[in-house]
């Protein structure tokens, strides 16, 4: 099956020190496990997961300041 079939988005999940962190997949969790797969286990712990928007690419723009 294509990926297109399935949608992703992008969603930016409040972290503990006030930064935001960039995910993109399926759902909010599909992007948490994706995140999993590249980040240690410290990094991960800074994130909060219930905490998160989803944006559109577009506005990816308007949020670059705020990635940590």
């Amino acid at each position: 099956m294509s990926s297109f079939s399935n949608p992703h988005y992008m969603y930016l999940f409040d972290m503990k020190n006030g930064k935001k962190k960039l995910a993109y997949g399926q759902s909010p969790q599909d992007a948490l496990d994706i995140l999993r797969l590249r980040l240690s286990d410290e990094e991960m712990a800074q994130i909060r997961a219930d905490q998160y928007v989803k944006i559109s690419q577009r506005k990816l723009q308007e949020h670059v300041d705020e990635l940590g």
